[in-house]
């Protein structure tokens, strides 16, 4: 099965309102024409509503950073999934690996908010990768199991095609290093075994699974050709409008 490859995003804490709004415009610019592929932008949520604005009518869709599990309530500095509908988000990222990290969410965070985005229509990318000390202790493949089975917990093959997997060595995030493509290759190969366990090979071949992990412009052509590589959750290369586009160009190239 061909999937239609997906490259988002994940701005992070970085740019001004004016800033991201003009990242957005020249982005427009540069990827118009461009067929074939799904794009996305993931600002930080102070400006989803001005991006939102500002990709109307283009073929880049918006995304948030992250939400909370509750429809609503007494939670002070959270954001619901209505919330991020009510904007314009059509994506999610959840459980980055800075949010699990750095901030102590777990597989069962992660899980709780995955339900609640698809029960309110949202697509999760929901995010998955070992830190280096796990990878240099050969545990790659259990950290990635016990990550992508304990966030999807629940999750049946209906809600799981549409799902969206990013798989983002923790040590290769924002750092200048790189999977090789042996690595990539390797993880992705087995998280697609891994979706063929749960949900069958017909649901297996739906999942996107993007490589994120200082993707640039300059090494996104030789890991998009990797066949279960699906697209990429771009970091700081997506900070600017002609890096992005030449990575999104890589994904129909």
């Amino acid at each position: 099965m061909v999937r239609r490859p997906f490259i988002a995003g994940n701005w992070k804490m970085n740019t001004t309102r004016s800033e991201a709004v003009q990242l957005v415009e020249a982005l427009r610019e540069a990827v118009a024409g461009v067929d074939g592929v799904d794009m996305a932008v993931c600002p930080p949520s102070v400006y989803l509503d001005a991006v939102s604005a500002a990709v109307q009518g283009s073929s880049v869709a918006l995304g948030a950073q992250n939400m909370y599990h509750q429809a609503k309530g007494a939670y002070t500095g959270e954001l619901s999934a209505a919330m991020l509908l009510d904007v314009g988000c059509r994506y999610v990222i959840l459980g980055h690996s800075e949010r699990r990290h750095v901030l102590g969410e777990s597989n069962e965070d992660v899980c709780r908010k995955v339900h609640a985005a698809f029960a309110a229509g949202l697509t999760p990318i929901v995010c998955v990768g070992e830190t280096l000390d796990e990878r240099e202790a050969n545990k790659t493949t259990d950290i990635v199991a016990e990550q992508f089975f304990g966030s999807l917990a629940g999750i049946d093959g209906d809600q799981a095609a549409q799902v969206v997997i990013a798989y983002e060595p923790v040590w290769a995030i924002g750092t200048g290093v790189v999977a090789t493509v042996a690595q990539a290759g390797e993880v992705h190969a087995n998280l697609r075994g891994m979706m063929t366990s749960r949900y069958g090979a017909a649901v297996a071949d739906q999942i996107r699974i993007q490589y994120g992990g200082s993707v640039t412009a300059d090494n996104a052509a030789e890991l998009l050709a990797i066949s279960d590589i699906d697209g990429a959750l771009v970091g700081g290369a997506s900070l600017k409008a002609d890096s992005f586009a030449k990575i999104i160009r890589a994904a129909v190239s």
